[in-house]
């Protein structure tokens, strides 16, 4: 084991015996002063992808929720991650739910959390994104005011003030906890928001790729008319998925605080919504998958269930920055075992496993 990984081992444990938000902010800080694991770039001729237009040097990214502020891009760009997705931003800073609002579910290998879009707002957020390192790919998760009188016009809005300094947005209608929030899935809804966003991107010097967010928490018939409207709105491509409601299968008495489940737990139920996604789809959108990935062989069965990329954010919890190369690398030798000479070629091959 490197002096580096054990430093890390040690330090993770310690960041374990703070309150949980201490210790993301603590976990930033590193990042911020070149502390956390820093491999550079990883790649490979098996890795190199194509997401949306998108180039990437491997097709494993960091999903937001992590940097809520973009004040951490330096560290991300060097992290060894494909691409970062930083935010949720919205049009005015807010400080979100009360605390605590963020729980540590050790043995489940999973968190709680109920932050309800808290962040510096997005001219704070747009400055920092203006001034990002020239390399890696960033994007930003776009959200809404909780007090907001038009929720759907504040997507746009950031959008608006922050795309010129952006690789990619994610229109994020999925997070439980601002209330009503997820009502904006709904098909009328969803079309009319998304519409805003596309005029609003249109508008930009440079056309990024617009993804859509979605809920794990959806019927057949909802994820139907969700894919419908993804299509038909002309997005870039989906993430699925944010957290869960759900509580199915965690072992933790905390399992009881309201706010959404990430981790271990979400894994199938979320790359079962993937894969169902990319039968209704039929490859006519990229998805990326997210929810659960705590090795390479999760974020391989996410590409085989139908993802082009995927997102890591709870595992980083328990296994600290470096578990973001051990998953890119043994990704590249589960590629290269199985015959694949490019991650393309293995996405959706077993998607019938999950349906």
């Amino acid at each position: 084991m490197t002096l580096m990984r054990s430093m890390e081992q040690l330090g993770m444990k310690a960041l374990r015996s703070v309150d949980p938000e201490v210790s993301h902010g603590l976990a930033i800080k590193a990042l911020q002063l070149g502390l956390a694991h820093a491999p550079g770039t990883i790649t490979s001729p098996r890795l190199r992808s194509s997401l949306a237009g998108l180039d990437l040097p491997n097709p494993v990214g960091i999903a937001a929720g992590f940097d809520k502020n973009a004040t951490a891009l330096k560290g991300l760009s060097v992290s060894g991650f494909g691409f970062a997705e930083v935010g949720a931003a919205t049009p005015r800073a807010q400080p979100g739910n009360p605390k605590p609002r963020l729980f540590r579910l050790m043995e489940d290998k999973a968190a709680i959390n109920r932050f309800g879009f808290n962040n510096d707002g997005m001219e704070a957020i747009a400055k920092r994104l203006a001034n990002r390192p020239a390399q890696g790919v960033i994007g930003l998760n776009l959200g809404a005011n909780k007090d907001s009188n038009d929720r759907a016009a504040d997507f746009a809005k950031v959008l608006a003030h922050c795309g010129a300094h952006l690789d990619f947005a994610t229109v994020n209608v999925s997070s439980p906890n601002t209330e009503k929030l997820r009502d904006l899935q709904g098909k009328a809804a969803l079309s009319a928001l998304l519409a805003g966003v596309m005029q609003t991107r249109d508008k930009l010097a440079r056309k990024i790729p617009v993804f859509l967010k979605i809920a794990p928490d959806l019927s057949d018939g909802e994820l139907s008319e969700i894919a419908e409207v993804a299509i038909e709105s002309g997005v870039d491509a989906v993430i699925a998925t944010n957290t869960t409601l759900s509580r199915d299968g965690v072992l933790n008495p905390q399992k009881s605080e309201a706010g959404g489940l990430s981790g271990k737990p979400l894994f199938e139920k979320s790359t079962r919504v993937l894969a169902r996604l990319s039968q209704l789809t039929d490859g006519e959108l990229p998805l990326i998958g997210v929810g659960g990935v705590s090795s390479a062989e999760d974020a391989y069965a996410k590409i085989c269930a139908g993802a082009s990329a995927v997102q890591v954010y709870t595992a980083l919890v328990f296994g600290g920055f470096s578990l973001g190369e051990d998953i890119v690398r043994g990704l590249d030798a589960l590629l290269e075992r199985d015959g694949f000479a490019n991650v393309a070629d293995a996405i959706g091959t077993k998607r019938g496993d999950w349906l």
